[in-house]
């Protein structure tokens, strides 16, 4: 992917953590086009930073994010880095959830994505240069208790992101997934409002800024996923090659929810 100096980066879920430590590192010649649900919110977070532009987006509106794109398009011309971020999740025994929950859930953690992805990929790839990135979860490649749907739907995102990839490749344009462990932000306000998840998951745990520093040094670069911290990383592989036991030690050893 060719980089001009000055690139447009578009990330959504843009008044969440992440995205915040991810917009701080971005050089200030970059122009950030932030999307999510409160524009007045992100305007507030971002108001001292120059090249900047909020959007306010209702992800689960098809015809509003195909609006969104388009009008981005007819201000920018283009978008060098795309950054699917928005998503929540709950932690509850699989019997806890309502249909309408089920449908949430999956229409912003793994549909919008694909269809900004979709939208956003399309345009890429017409000129040969581009850069989705997805951000899933570990969640997605190794399924734990009680995280029965917020774990569907970041496996679904890590196995169209892959096919995406193969058809994107030989265009120029690039997709990453980012697979990170649990990152200490106010997503778990509502995945664990006990806290008791991430204290005793602490040493695993990542910062925001941690992984951001990761995302942005990959901005750009043929970096088919990355996955963290590492001992998750290597839990997954051990996870992959060795479901039996990998599923007795989560049952029984791991599981802190």
């Amino acid at each position: 992917m060719t980089q001009e100096k000055q690139r447009v980066i578009a990330i959504t879920g843009a008044s969440g953590g992440l995205a915040q430590a991810i917009i701080q590192l971005l050089p200030p010649e970059d122009i950030v086009l932030a999307i999510g649900r409160s524009k007045e919110k992100m305007d507030q977070l971002y108001a001292g930073r120059g090249n900047f532009q909020s959007y306010g987006l209702n992800c689960r509106d098809d015809a509003a994010l195909t609006g969104l794109v388009d009008q981005i398009y007819a201000d920018y011309g283009r978008i060098d880095v795309f950054i699917n971020n928005a998503g929540f999740g709950d932690f509850k025994n699989f019997d806890r959830f309502t249909p309408q929950t089920i449908r949430e859930t999956f229409d912003v953690n793994t549909l919008a994505a694909i269809n900004s992805s979709r939208l956003v990929g399309e345009r890429m790839a017409k000129v040969g240069s581009g850069h989705i990135i997805n951000i899933a979860s570990m969640a997605g490649k190794m399924a734990t208790a009680k995280s029965s749907v917020y774990a569907a739907t970041k496996f679904a995102l890590i196995g169209y992101s892959n096919a995406l990839r193969l058809e994107l490749i030989d265009r120029g344009v690039y997709v990453t997934t980012v697979n990170p462990g649990p990152i200490s932000t106010k997503f778990f306000d509502r995945a664990d409002p006990s806290g008791n998840y991430l204290k005793a998951i602490g040493r695993f745990s990542l910062t925001p800024e941690q992984v951001a520093r990761k995302i942005v040094k990959a901005m750009g670069k043929n970096k088919r996923e990355l996955n963290m911290p590492l001992a998750m990383a290597f839990a997954a592989k051990f996870y992959a090659l060795f479901p039996k036991t990998a599923d007795f030690l989560s049952r029984k050893a791991f599981n802190y929810k």
